[in-house]
């Protein structure tokens, strides 16, 4: 008897929440093809917009995880599960995780902002916590830097968007700042002279704006000069080095010495 009041209840059941669970079911797979195909079609909008490809990615996860949330509680109403509880239930959750993921979600909106803002892109030279690096990745969470020795280094995206960022290659010339200095005896107009020819005659100077060259100092051992050329920015490192050994040859050949630290000592008797 009691057999027969089980069999005809699970039959009830049956009978009440099989086309449901089976409509549930169809609506899940239907569903998620379909934002398969939102979030394909939506990145393909974004990329004639000519937007970044980690903001794309960004805007894809995000419509995709909003998309199926909404599809997940529409599928639990449909099976009979009150609705009310379930929001209450998956903030919960959000909210217990978000606690735990304090550091993340700030990585994830340092990410954001870096995609949105764009102070730097991929392939730039940044100087930025301490690190000095060409930007190989931006990433969800981290920014992925190639050091000039060839080090690879990983920046939280949290401290990177709220910290100070120096873009090296941003712009298309740079100013290279030079600093050289000759002995007190040596003829000031001549040096000047010979600085200023070398500057004027490399090839990668550019001729504007104009090379500077002046008395910058009178140090304790030496009479500084400040050398400001102008060149491309791929050139940089270029124009510094070449012009910092000619300044040695040229000194030399004119009679130019270029002092050193040294201390004199007097004995008395």
């Amino acid at each position: 008897m009691a057999l027969n009041v089980y069999i005809d209840k699970a039959v009830e059941l049956t009978i009440t929440y099989l086309p449901k669970f089976i409509l549930a079911l169809l609506t899940l797979f239907i569903g998620f093809r379909i934002i398969k195909w939102v979030v394909s079609l939506s990145g393909k909008a974004l990329k004639k917009k000519k937007l970044e490809p980690t903001l794309i990615h960004f805007l894809g996860s995000f419509i995709s995880i909003i998309l199926k949330v909404m599809l997940l509680i529409s599928v639990a109403g449909m099976i009979g599960i009150e609705t009310t509880s379930f929001v209450a239930v998956l903030a919960a959750m959000g909210l217990a995780v978000g606690l735990a993921l304090q550091g993340s979600l700030a990585n994830f909106a340092g990410g954001v902002l870096i995609a949105l803002f764009k102070p730097f892109l991929i392939d730039d030279v940044i100087n930025a916590q301490g690190f000095l690096g060409k930007v190989e990745k931006i990433e969800i969470f981290n920014t992925i830097l190639k050091t000039p020795d060839n080090q690879t280094v990983i920046i939280p995206n949290g401290v990177l968007s709220n910290g100070p960022i120096t873009n090296v290659t941003r712009e298309p010339t740079r100013r290279v700042d030079m600093v050289f200095g000759i002995g007190y005896g040596d003829d000031i107009k001549l040096a000047s002279d010979t600085l200023l020819d070398i500057v004027k005659n490399h090839k990668k100077v550019l001729k504007n704006p104009e090379p500077q060259v002046v008395v910058a100092e009178l140090a304790d051992s030496s009479v500084n000069f400040k050398v400001r050329p102008w060149c491309k920015t791929e050139d940089y490192w270029a124009v510094f080095f070449d012009i910092t050994e000619e300044v040695k040859l040229r000194f030399d050949r004119e009679g130019i010495s270029i002092p050193y630290p040294q201390t004199d000592v007097h004995l008395h008797k």
